[in-house]
């Protein structure tokens, strides 16, 4: 059932037809401007069901991976980044079918909204199983690098190099040392906590509410990609890294997208000056859907970490034998 999964569900021409339907299902289904429930509960089952088959195989990966513990953390930070989007799938479906949402966006176009996002979270699911393929062959890579040095292979991750002390450090490094940091990424993810619970408190999120959040929100999303940019493009030459960086990008640029396509039609509603109906389920929702992204960015930054961290000890081992690192 492995083999099969990796030859053929984690190929890319598997992955492309998964797009191509999914576009076509969703340009089928929205020509006449609505979207029935048999169409809906559908496209739900099928986007539900993918998304937490990656997210097992995730979990899957991490317990059978053995003999080296950053691939083990590469498949934890996925899985981390995977159950939060899933959670916020399954949440909308559910609300979606039983009718306890009224506005995602802005009514009259809601339907187009909805097929952005079904692609956007496509692309996502696509993108991270296309790295999960390249983090096996890491994984595989580095086991075989280390054969023949055993010695070298148990005692590496001593010889990763410690990290500096703050004042130690020049500015460049102090500022990405901080922010990378799993205690402020904690700390991001509980403001956003107390944020959302501030503004939704009297059910009536104003413009200026609904602008903070979503400037800030793009922040993180936009300094992520940009992060994984500068990693990617300093460790391209482990081509099997270079693709999981890759993959990796495309799922942050495609819920970027997402949230930036979003909160454009969400503002564009609130400057009409639109008295919304009173529905606190939809305020819920939105909480909802703010926690999931700023819980995946965070996820995502500290799995850059580990993927840089797999970078070191890798380029480490294969120094030893005085050969340069290739792919």
């Amino acid at each position: 059932m492995k083999g099969f999964f990796e030859k053929v569900v984690l190929d890319g021409r598997t992955l492309l037809a998964i797009l191509i339907v999914a576009i076509l299902w969703r340009t089928y289904i929205s020509i006449d401007e609505s979207i029935a429930l048999w169409e809906s509960l559908c496209s739900g089952i099928a986007i539900i069901i993918l998304g937490w088959v990656i997210f097992a195989y995730t979990c899957h990966m991490f317990k059978v991976q053995k003999g080296w513990p950053i691939s083990n953390w590469i498949y934890e930070g996925i899985a981390i980044s995977m159950v939060s989007i899933n959670v916020y799938v399954l949440i909308y479906y559910v609300m979606r079918w039983f009718k306890l949402l009224h506005v995602e966006a802005y009514l009259p176009l809601d339907f187009i909204f909805r097929d952005v996002r079904y692609i956007a979270l496509i692309v996502f699911y696509c993108a991270m199983l296309w790295s999960l393929k390249y983090v096996n062959k890491m994984h595989e890579g580095y086991i075989a690098e280390s054969k023949g040095k055993a010695f070298l292979h148990i005692i590496s991750p001593y010889l990763y190099p410690t990290a500096k002390k703050l004042r130690e450090m020049n500015v460049r490094e102090l500022i990405s040392t901080v922010l990378t940091d799993e205690r402020t990424l904690l700390v991001v993810v509980g403001i956003a906590f107390l944020w959302r619970t501030a503004i939704s408190f009297d059910y009536n999120i104003t413009k200026g509410e609904s602008v903070c959040s979503g400037i800030a929100i793009f922040v993180l999303g936009w300094l992520l990609f940009t992060l994984l940019v500068i990693i990617s493009a300093r460790q391209r030459d482990w081509l099997d890294l270079a693709k999981v960086y890759r993959g990796i990008i495309v799922a942050v640029t495609a819920i970027n997208i997402y949230i930036l396509v979003y909160y454009a039609m969400r503002w564009y509603r609130l400057s009409e000056e639109v008295v919304e109906a009173f529905v606190p389920l939809d305020y819920i929702f939105r909480d909802v859907r703010f926690f999931a992204v700023v819980i995946f960015y965070c996820a995502a930054i500290v799995l850059s970490k580990f993927l840089k961290r797999a970078y070191d000890e890798y380029s480490l081992l294969s120094a030893s034998a005085g050969v340069k690192t290739r792919p």
